[in-house]
C-alpha cells in the first residue's frame, strides 16, 4: 500500500487520465447495456431446460409467444368483434415475423364470453424481438380493446420499467445523499467527490458488463441491483477515504497526508471489498442464472468501486489540495466524541436491561417470518399501470384453466413406438401416469384415435386410411424414438403437489429413458437448487465472517457474538419484509416475497455488516490492549467510531432505501430490505447490543485459547 501511495503522488495525472480514456470508451458501451439484458435469470441446468430444446427441436413447441387479447366492449355486437379479431391477426401475419398464429375464431378454448386471445408463435427467438414487439403493437394501438402481452412483452416491459425505477432511485437517493455527505463534510466539493467516484463507477461497471453481455446471458434484474450496490458501497468507501485524509491532511502535507491514507483507509476499503465479495462468492454456488448474473455484476462494480476509491480518488484529492475545504455550507461542527461517549456509558450502566430490550424489539421483527411465502417473481413483477401486465392476468383468470398445470414427459427408447411392443410400453406409461390422485388426465395417441387396447390401436395403424388420419397426432406425439407425454394435473404449478410430482417421477427408476418438463418441473428445480446449495452458502458466509473476526481480533467470543447478532437481526429484517409486502402495509400492494430476497439479502448484508463490526471493535480492541480495561475500550471505541459508522450506514439506506419507490417488486423488496438491515444493524446491534454484551462479558470477550501473554501485549496491526 506504501508504494501505491507514492506512484499515485508522482503519476496522478496518469491517473486521472486514464480514468477519463475508459470512462469515455467505456462509457460508450454502458449506454447499450439495457438492450442486452433478457429474461429474469430464473434459469438453471437440469431436466426442465433438456426437455424444453427438445419439444421446441422435436415436437413443434414454439420457442416464444406473443398473446393479444381482445375484449368485446359493451354494445359491440358478435359480427363487429369477430371482424376486429380477423384483421388484426391478418395485419400482424403480413409483417411476416411469426411463424403460425392461434386464433380464437378457429378454437373455442381461446374465448370466454366478452374476452379473447390469440397466440402468435415464433419457432425460433427473434433476435429483434424488441421491434417485433413494437410492430406488433403498432397494430393495436388505434384499438382500445386489444392488448399485446405474453412473456417476451413482460419482459420487455419490466426492461423499460427497470431503466425508469434506476432513474427514478437515483433523483430520489443521490439528492439525499449529497445532503448526508455535505453534513458529514460540512464543505460541497469534499462532498461532490464521492458523487463523482460513484458517477463513474457506475459508467465503467455498465460498459464491462455490456461487453460481457455478447458471452453471457444477463437478468433484467441487474439493472437496479448492480447499481444499488456499486453507488452505495462507491460513496462509502468515498466517504472513509476522504474523512481520514483531512484528517491527516491537518498533520501533514498532502502528498504524505495521501499516502497515509491510502495505508490506512485503503486497507479498510480493501476490507470492506473482501468482506461483499465473501457473501457474492458465496451466492455464486447457487446454480441459478440470477445469483450467477447479482456475483457478476457486484463483483464488477464493487471491484471498480475499490479501484476507484484507491486511485481516481486520491488523484483528485492530491490536484484539488487545500480546496478540499472550500465553499463550507455548513459551519465546522464540534466534535461529537463526547455525546457519544456520554451515550455509550448511559448503555454500559444497564447492560441486562439493554440487551433484554434490544433483543425483545428484534424479536418482535422475527414473528412474521413463520408466515414467509416465497415465490419466483412472474408478472405480479411488473407495476400495475402497465397493460401488458392486466391483460395477461385477463387471459389467465378468464381464458386458460385455473389451478392446473402439465407436466411434459420425454420417453426415448431404442425402438419404434408404433409397433406392438412400443404401443404396449405407451399404454403402461399412460395408465401409470393416470393413476395419481393428482392427475386429470393423459395425452398419447390413445386419446386421439380413441382406441383403448394396444390391439385396437395397431389394428386402426396398419389400416392405411385410419393411419392417415392419424397422421398428425402422430406426429404430435412421436418422434422417431422419442415419446411426448402431456400428463395434465389438477393443481397449480406452483403447487407443492405438482413440485413433489415431478420430483417422485424424475427419480423414479423407469424402464425407459424418461426427462420431464413443464412449469412443475421448472418450479421444482429452481427451489431444489436453492434450498440444497442454501446451507453451503451460509456456511461458506459464517465459516468466513468467524475465521477473519478471530484472526483479527484473537478472540472465540467476539466473532460467536457478531455471528448471532447479525443472523438475528437479518431474522428479523425478513420479518419485516413479509408485514410490509405480504401483509400489504404502509400503502405496499399485497405481494409474496421474491424467492431470491433471502439469499441476496442476506449474502449482501452480511458483509457490510462484518465491516462495521469490524471497523468498531478495532478500535475497542486497540484501546483493550493499551488499557487491559473492557469497560473503558468499549466506550471510547464507540465514541471515536460512531459517526463514520452512521454516516456510512446512513448512506447506505438513502441509496437502497430509494429503490422503495420504483415499481419492480422483487427490486423494490431487495432495496428496502438492505436498507432495512442496514438501520437494524447501525442502531439496534451496532448501538445497543454490541457495548452492553461487551460490557456483560467483559474479559471474555478477548478469550482466546493458547494465547500467549507477551503477544497479548503487543500491539496489532490495525484492520481499520
Amino acid at each position: 500500500m506504501k508504494k501505491m501511495g507514492q506512484m499515485i503522488v508522482k503519476f496522478h495525472k496518469l491517473f486521472l487520465f486514464t480514468w477519463l480514456v475508459a470512462a469515455v470508451l467505456l462509457g460508450y458501451f454502458a449506454i447499450q447495456l439495457p438492450s442486452l439484458l433478457e429474461g429474469d435469470g430464473f434459469r438453471t441446468d437440469g431436466e426442465f431446460e433438456q426437455v424444453d430444446q427438445t419439444l421446441v427441436e422435436q415436437f413443434n413447441f414454439p420457442e416464444s409467444s406473443i398473446l393479444v387479447l381482445f375484449e368485446q366492449e359493451s354494445g359491440t355486437s358478435d359480427e363487429t368483434f369477430e371482424t376486429t379479431v380477423d384483421e388484426t391477426i391478418q395485419d400482424i401475419e403480413e409483417l411476416d415475423v411469426s411463424d403460425r398464429i392461434d386464433s380464437p375464431l378457429n378454437d373455442e378454448e381461446m374465448r370466454n364470453g366478452n374476452s379473447a386471445y390469440a397466440a402468435v408463435h415464433f419457432d425460433e427467438e427473434p433476435s429483434n424481438m424488441p421491434e417485433v414487439i413494437k410492430d406488433i403493437e403498432n397494430i393495436t394501438s388505434d384499438q382500445s380493446n386489444v392488448t399485446v402481452t405474453g412473456q417476451p412483452v413482460i419482459s420487455e416491459d419490466i426492461n423499460k420499467a427497470s431503466q425508469t425505477d434506476l432513474k427514478n432511485a437515483e433523483l430520489i437517493g443521490m439528492p439525499v445523499a449529497l445532503i448526508v455527505l455535505v453534513f458529514a463534510f460540512g464543505t460541497l466539493l469534499a462532498s461532490l467527490l464521492p458523487m463523482i467516484i460513484a458517477a463513474v463507477t457506475i459508467i465503467l461497471g455498465f460498459g464491462i458488463l455490456a461487453l460481457m453481455g455478447d458471452e453471457i446471458q444477463l437478468s433484467i434484474f441487474i439493472l437496479n441491483i448492480a447499481p444499488m450496490i456499486g453507488i452505495a458501497l462507491s460513496i462509502d468507501f468515498a466517504l472513509l477515504f476522504i474523512n481520514r485524509y483531512r484528517e491527516e491532511y491537518e498533520k501533514q502535507e498532502k502528498g504524505d497526508a495521501l499516502k497515509t491514507t491510502i495505508e490506512t483507509a485503503g486497507r479498510s476499503i480493501i476490507f470492506s471489498a473482501v468482506c461483499v465479495f465473501i457473501g457474492l462468492g458465496a451466492m455464486s454456488v447457487i446454480q441459478v442464472d440470477i445469483f450467477m448474473n447479482i456475483a457478476i455484476g457486484g463483483t464488477v462494480v464493487i471491484a471498480l468501486a475499490v479501484l476507484s476509491s484507491l486511485t481516481l480518488l486520491p488523484s483528485l484529492l492530491y490536484l484539488i489540495g487545500p480546496r478540499i475545504n472550500k465553499w463550507r455550507l455548513i459551519p465546522a461542527a464540534k466534535d461529537a466524541t463526547p455525546r457519544w461517549r456520554t451515550f455509550a456509558r448511559r448503555v454500559m450502566k444497564r447492560p441486562i436491561t439493554i440487551t433484554a430490550t434490544a433483543l425483545a424489539l428484534l424479536f418482535i421483527g422475527i414473528i412474521p417470518v413463520t408466515n414467509m411465502n416465497l415465490s419466483i417473481p412472474d408478472v405480479e413483477a411488473l407495476p400495475t399501470s402497465y397493460d401488458s401486465r392486466g391483460a395477461f392476468e385477463t387471459i389467465q383468470d378468464d381464458l386458460m384453466t385455473n389451478g392446473e398445470s402439465t407436466i411434459y414427459v420425454v420417453a426415448d427408447r431404442s425402438g419404434d413406438w408404433l409397433n406392438e411392443e412400443g404401443l404396449d410400453k405407451m399404454k403402461d406409461l399412460q395408465d401409470t401416469f393416470a393413476d395419481h390422485e393428482h392427475v386429470q388426465s393423459v395425452d398419447t395417441l390413445y386419446n386421439a384415435s380413441e382406441t383403448e387396447t394396444p390391439e385396437e390401436l395397431t389394428a386402426a395403424l396398419e389400416q392405411p386410411e385410419t393411419r392417415q388420419s392419424l397422421e398428425p397426432a402422430i406426429e404430435q406425439f412421436v418422434q422417431d424414438e422419442q415419446l411426448m407425454i402431456p400428463v395434465n394435473l389438477s393443481v397449480e404449478a406452483s403447487s407443492d403437489e405438482a413440485q413433489d410430482l415431478a420430483k417422485e417421477w424424475s427419480q423414479k427408476d423407469w424402464d425407459v429413458a424418461m426427462d420431464f418438463g413443464g412449469q412443475p418441473k421448472f418450479n421444482q428445480e429452481i427451489y431444489d437448487e436453492i434450498y440444497d446449495k442454501l446451507g453451503l452458502t451460509l456456511a461458506i458466509i459464517i465459516s468466513s465472517t468467524f475465521l477473519i473476526l478471530m484472526i483479527a481480533f484473537r478472540s472465540i467470543i467476539i466473532p460467536l457474538k457478531a455471528i448471532l447478532m447479525n443472523i438475528i437481526g437479518l431474522a428479523s429484517t425478513f420479518g419485516i419484509l413479509v408485514w410490509l409486502f405480504q401483509g400489504g402495509h404502509l400503502g405496499l400492494e399485497p405481494s409474496t416475497i421474491a424467492l431470491i430476497l433471502p439469499v441476496i439479502v442476506f449474502s449482501l448484508v452480511f458483509g457490510l455488516s462484518m465491516d462495521y463490526e469490524v471497523f468498531l471493535i478495532s478500535r475497542i480492541h486497540e484501546f483493550y490492549l493499551e488499557t487491559g480495561d473492557n469497560s473503558y475500550a468499549t466506550v471510547e471505541g464507540l465514541a471515536t467510531t460512531s459517526k463514520i459508522i452512521t454516516s456510512a450506514a446512513l448512506i447506505m439506506i438513502v441509496i437502497t432505501g430509494a429503490f422503495a419507490f420504483t415499481g419492480v417488486v422483487p427490486v423494490k423488496q431487495i432495496g428496502i430490505g438492505i436498507a432495512i438491515a442496514i438501520l437494524i444493524d447501525a442502531t439496534i446491534i451496532r448501538l445497543l447490543l454490541v457495548p452492553s454484551l461487551m460490557k456483560l462479558l467483559g474479559k471474555w470477550n478477548w478469550w482466546f485459547p493458547f494465547r500467549s501473554s507477551r503477544k497479548d501485549k503487543k500491539q496489532p496491526s490495525r484492520a481499520h
